[in-house]
């Protein structure tokens, strides 16, 4: 008995023992469209608390047994409520740092553990909401006259923010490689007459898992497209793929993998612990989710074909996993993988503004074959296929990229060659990589 009592005290007073002393390695900002987030980069955990005056606006961090190890003069906080920061040290040991702050603002803060897989040590997160601001894009299916609403399209850059996805050679980041591509496929869908398109993130800055669905639900979108880059412990992995929810389980051990690595970014890209997936497990079961998977299948077979013309596919079927970002019940979605970063020859490729412009071409001739053939019924689309409109006739302008030949740019493009020679003045089949040329109406 008395042993058991000794070991149970001691047990007690080592979780009684107070925290290591920490150090604020870094201080980082990151601007979203409803709110300013401060990222404290820590040697250890260490506690914290917020308390929030007025008359001057200021929000105190106390953060317990830390002192501060980085320059704060240059620090800046464009487009944000933060006028400024300040700290000082408390007899305690405590650190106070203060914010003076434009306007009255609500705050959240939480600790964040180390991330030894992505590199990330402990983080103290304080997120500044702006007051009367939403980060939901407006409802964009705009209906005219004739009920031709636009179809929506989805546009997802993957990572963002603090959280920059994988890292290839010379440090390329996927979030950046990602988020290029995504606003030139914004462009593309926004060329053509009958689309409409919502960024889930148009910036750098991270958005939950979560958070990705409802903006693209909010939104009313008609397709959800997450993009990627792949990496792998094996330089010599490579090629483009295409991802889409499983309801039961992963089609490949790829798949699972990297399903597991994608749904940890809200670890990395910094989510409280306390946001929870309102999307509930059973939802999966609804029937409204065996025609989005049937249409988000459809949708990705139509990509692989359109993506073997300018890369290897690493898999030449859509390939299904649990990837929380895909969990609509109500949206096609899916999840490409634009190649490999952790492959040196992919990553100078994906770098390129090239490939990302074919890559981008690709993803938007595979989504736009699928809603020409099969378009939601009041929409623009759909009157063309009745007849009930004409669809404008106007050229198309293309880039030529390394490999291409007349006949491939003809058949993606449903025209003849003939067609394509005549309209662009063009004699034999010469084409050099970077001539632009003019696709006729088919």
């Amino acid at each position: 008995m008395i042993r058991r009592l000794i070991f149970a005290l001691c047990g007690s007073l080592t979780l009684a023992l107070p925290l290591q002393a920490a150090d604020i390695q870094d201080i980082r900002f990151w601007r979203a469209p409803d709110h300013s987030r401060v990222v404290f980069d820590l040697s250890g955990p260490a506690k914290h608390e917020v308390i929030t005056l007025s008359n001057p606006h200021r929000l105190v961090l106390d953060i317990a047994s830390t002192k501060m190890a980085t320059a704060t003069a240059g620090l800046t906080f464009e487009n944000s409520p933060i006028q400024g920061l300040r700290h000082a040290g408390k007899a305690d040991g405590t650190l106070r740092v203060v914010f003076d702050l434009s306007a009255d603002v609500q705050a959240r803060s939480f600790f964040l553990p180390a991330n030894a897989e992505a590199g990330m040590d402990d983080r103290l997160v304080v997120d500044f909401l702006d007051q009367g601001k939403s980060e939901a894009p407006r409802v964009v299916k705009s209906v005219s006259d004739a009920q031709q609403r636009d179809v929506v399209i989805a546009i997802d850059a993957g990572h963002g923010g603090e959280d920059p996805g994988a890292i290839g050679p010379g440090r390329l980041q996927e979030k950046d490689v990602v988020y290029r591509i995504a606003k030139k496929l914004q462009r593309k869908f926004e060329a053509r007459k009958g689309y409409r398109v919502v960024m889930i993130r148009d910036g750098d800055y991270y958005v939950g898992l979560a958070k990705r669905r409802d903006l693209a639900r909010q939104a009313q979108a008609d397709f959800f497209v997450s993009i990627h880059a792949d990496a792998f412990t094996d330089p010599r992995a490579n090629g483009s793929s295409v991802y889409a929810l499983s309801k039961r389980g992963a089609t490949s051990a790829t798949a699972r993998i990297l399903a597991k690595r994608e749904n940890k970014a809200d670890l990395v890209g910094g989510v409280s612990l306390s946001d929870k997936d309102h999307v509930l497990a059973g939802v999966l079961t609804d029937l409204s989710m065996t025609a989005t998977l049937d249409a988000s299948l459809s949708v990705g077979a139509q990509l692989l074909s359109e993506m073997d013309k300018i890369s290897r596919l690493h898999s030449k079927r859509v390939e299904q996993a649990g990837f929380a970002v895909l969990k609509s019940p109500d949206i096609p979605s899916l999840l490409v993988e634009t190649g490999f970063i952790s492959n040196p020859t992919e990553a100078g490729r994906l770098k390129t503004d090239h490939y990302q412009s074919r890559m981008a071409q690709a993803i938007y001739d595979g989504i736009d074959r699928y809603f020409r053939d099969s378009p939601p019924p009041d929409t623009y689309f759909a009157a063309v296929k009745r007849g009930d409109v004409t669809a404008p006739a106007g050229p198309r302008e293309y880039v030529i990229a390394r490999g291409d030949t007349l006949s491939d740019i003809a058949q993606r493009h449903n025209v003849s060659v003939r067609d394509l020679q005549q309209h662009n003045g063009i004699s034999g089949s010469s084409i050099r990589a970077g001539q632009r040329i003019q696709i006729p109406a088919s």
